[in-house]
């Protein structure tokens, strides 16, 4: 049986807010974290309503709100939750990141993927047309990485802006399906740079 509001609504409000504002890390709001885990049924029961679901990662700290699917027969709610329309740089970025963090995770070594902008933009590379605009390369991929950070994939490092955090909740997005479709994509996107190549800057 859950609690009651009068025993739990000033430490149920904060909760929701911060779930509704994105995704909730145990590293960065601990207080709010531990009264989620405490809140976790009457958030759960708060967020139905609104056709939403709870997606709550106790192993890798991390929790957010996402739309529940509708069940046979039930009209669907209008989406509280927007799905987001990535560009393909984008989807790249986040398809290598989401690569190297499964190679990362099977070194065994530590929890924390840390990886250097140079390291971002080597990965990318690869993938891109050739160009001797150096400079306007490394702006472009700094986009696309500014963007991937807004979604919460990345972090930078605190004082050190040129490194970042490659974010567990990556591998709940960006699953084994995902990849699979991308992959036939960045087949097409591959041989699409090949043929542009000669004519890029």
């Amino acid at each position: 049986m859950h609690n009651t509001e009068t025993d739990y609504g000033p430490e149920l409000s904060p909760v929701l807010i911060a779930l509704f504002k994105g995704v909730l890390y145990r590293d960065q709001q601990e207080k709010l974290w531990q009264d989620l885990l405490r809140l976790q049924g009457r958030v759960i029961d708060y967020v139905g309503v609104l056709g939403l679901e709870l997606h709550l990662d106790e192993a890798e700290g991390y929790a957010y709100l996402g739309q529940r699917p509708a069940a046979a027969g039930e009209e669907e709610l209008p989406r509280l939750v927007p799905r987001r329309q990535l560009s393909f740089p984008v989807s790249l970025l986040l398809a290598l990141l989401r690569k190297k963090l499964a190679e990362h995770d099977a070194s065994g070594g530590d929890p924390r993927l840390i990886i250097s902008l140079e390291q971002i933009v080597e990965m990318l590379r690869l993938f891109l047309p050739d160009t001797a605009n150096e400079a306007r390369l490394t702006d472009r991929i700094q986009g696309d990485i500014n963007k991937v950070v807004q979604l919460g994939f990345l972090r930078r490092l605190r004082g050190q802006p040129d490194r970042f955090e490659v974010r567990r909740i990556l591998q709940s997005f960006v699953d084994a399906q995902w990849l699979g479709e991308f992959e036939q994509r960045l087949a097409a996107y591959r041989a699409d740079a090949a043929g542009t190549g000669d004519s890029a800057e």
